[in-house]
């Protein structure tokens, strides 16, 4: 699956007021998980915001905000009314777990001790570890949502020792805001992470302060990490035929296609794709470059690596597709 990023519509565990434009800068970079608190917007509008995160093709979470018994339970009710995908947060199981009971929604509460708001992660490492192994072995919970990053503990060693006592998937969440500290997040073995505050107010590295410019950078650093960044250069076929290109493929694939303006970003997780301009000329964009394949060339992208193809010059672009299905 790859380490998974969730871009946080929230601010000091808020929903932003502008949550639906940022939510469509962030589909229209193929953000595939976002999320939201269950504050900060009325109800209805949540319910929007929900909605259109799914006719986005997106996984909606949301994550609670809660000081209290009352607030959390109201927060676990709210996700049932919104109809979220994921619950992210909160500590007391035995309340949320009827509520969301028969749902669909798959939960991730908070291991440890949590105190304060903004929240902290108390405990030793192996009162972290207890906490974790009890609540991932409930029935009903799906993993575990850690706030590492806001304990006093060894981050890097917390983290590796909860992955570790559990076989569910562990997000991270909490004051990640480095291409460094994501690294570290994926090689302490944890399914994904949350980033909000951080892209939205520009403090991500990237070559802007603006949020599309932030995003773009986390989803590239992500894609590298995961090993999904294609090496395939485009090629002219008349280079090829005079060289000593050649492939080979199972179970192809051809077919002819139009490209009007631009796809969605996608990927296969099965089979390569060769994109062979015959008119016009295509953008393809991966997440750390671009290329500009243009009539008589081609470019393979290989399975798992986004990428999002564009017809240049106002022009549909036609194109020969071969793609391998095993």
């Amino acid at each position: 699956m790859g380490l998974r990023f969730i871009f946080m519509l929230t601010r000091n565990d808020r929903t932003v007021p502008d949550a639906s434009q940022q939510l469509q800068t962030a589909l229209g970079l193929g953000v595939r998980h976002i999320g939201f608190k269950d504050i900060g917007l009325p109800l209805e509008q949540l319910k929007g915001l929900n909605a259109a995160i799914k006719a986005g093709g997106a996984t909606s979470y949301l994550e609670v905000v809660s000081l209290d018994r009352e607030s959390e339970i109201d927060s676990a009710r709210a996700a049932a009314e919104i109809g979220v995908d994921v619950l992210l947060g909160g500590t007391r199981v035995d309340d949320v777990l009827p509520i969301i009971k028969d749902t669909g929604i798959q939960y991730f509460p908070f291991p440890g001790r949590i105190t304060g708001h903004p929240s902290v992660l108390e405990g030793t490492i192996e009162e972290i570890v207890e906490s974790a192994k009890t609540i991932a072995g409930r029935d009903g919970v799906h993993g575990l949502d850690l706030l590492a990053y806001r304990s006093a503990q060894n981050v890097p060693e917390l983290m590796k020792a909860v992955c570790a006592a559990v076989s569910k998937p562990v997000y991270i969440a909490g004051s990640i805001a480095t291409p460094e500290r994501i690294a570290i997040v994926q090689s302490a073995g944890a399914a994904g992470f949350t980033i909000g505050t951080a892209a939205l107010d520009g403090k991500y590295p990237a070559n802007g302060k603006d949020v599309p410019s932030q995003l773009a950078a986390i989803i590239r650093d992500v894609a590298a990490l995961n090993k999904h960044l294609s090496p395939v250069p485009k090629k002219n076929l008349s280079t090829a035929f005079a060289g000593q290109f050649e492939g080979q493929g199972d179970n192809v694939q051809i077919k002819v296609a139009k490209f009007e303006g631009a796809s969605r970003w996608s990927f296969r997780q099965h089979g390569d794709e060769l994109f062979f301009v015959h008119r016009g000329r295509l953008l393809m964009k991966f997440r750390d470059r671009e290329e500009i394949v243009e009539t008589g060339e081609f470019i393979v992208v290989p399975h798992g690596v986004e990428h999002c193809a564009v017809a240049l010059d106002g022009e549909p672009s036609e194109v020969l597709l071969a793609t391998t299905t095993a």
